[in-house]
């Protein structure tokens, strides 16, 4: 089986088990999904969503977390990980929007990943469900699946990003991009495949299939 035709099982399956993705992060504009997604690094959703209410209730907007010291963002963001240097970037890319944006999150990838805290996964979830611009955002869960599917065999996120986006339609990156992880998450974990995932059972099926032909041509020959 060609990674096209596993892909296309993929895209199948996620439609029919998750067909209506949510955003995981708790948010109300660019700058509180930017926020969220700085705060997600090494941390989970659900951890976040448990502490932006009162952030963002404190600093609702650029020009108000940038007036705040970066200790007292870390003691509202204390149990995520990496509190400290969050904190920190978090005051300091409030500034940079204040003073270079008009206190506006930027729409290009350029600009947002110049910003203290902000790698190209952080930009291009704000990209794509910020601004609506096709975007294939790559972390672990997606990492893994891509890999375990067969669609990539990328040792980096950047290869595993360039494999699935030649795999896919641009139009669906973004809501693939929820669907893998949403799907990694639930029914296909890092310690094991659910033993009634579908997309595994039929990408190993296919995949047995395929070395047993490969086996029978050889034999032939």
């Amino acid at each position: 089986m060609r990674k096209q035709e596993r892909a296309a099982i993929v895209a199948e399956e996620l439609e029919r088990g998750i067909p209506d993705p949510e955003v995981p992060l708790k948010h109300y504009d660019a700058f509180t999904l930017l926020v969220a997604v700085v705060l997600s690094a090494r941390c989970t959703d659900a951890r976040v969503n448990m502490v932006t209410p009162a952030l963002f209730a404190a600093a609702p907007t650029p020009q108000a977390l940038a007036a705040m010291k970066p200790q007292e963002v870390r003691s509202l963001i204390a149990t995520c990980g990496l509190a400290d240097s969050k904190a920190e970037h978090l005051v300091e890319l409030s500034r940079i929007l204040c003073e270079q944006h008009a206190g506006r999150v930027p729409s290009t990838f350029e600009e947002l990943e110049s910003l203290p805290g902000v790698g190209h996964k952080t930009a291009s979830v704000v990209m794509n469900q910020a601004f609506g611009f096709p975007a294939f955002p790559v972390d672990t869960h997606i990492f893994r699946l891509a890999r375990r599917w067969r669609l990539s065999d990328g040792t980096t996120v950047e290869h595993v990003e360039r494999d699935l986006k030649k795999l896919f339609a641009r139009e669906r990156w973004g809501k693939l991009h929820l669907q893998m992880v949403l799907w990694g998450r639930t029914r296909c974990p890092a310690r094991g495949c659910h033993p009634l995932c579908p997309i595994c059972a039929r990408v190993r099926a296919n995949t047995f299939e395929e070395k047993s032909s490969n086996r029978n041509n050889a034999l032939i020959g």
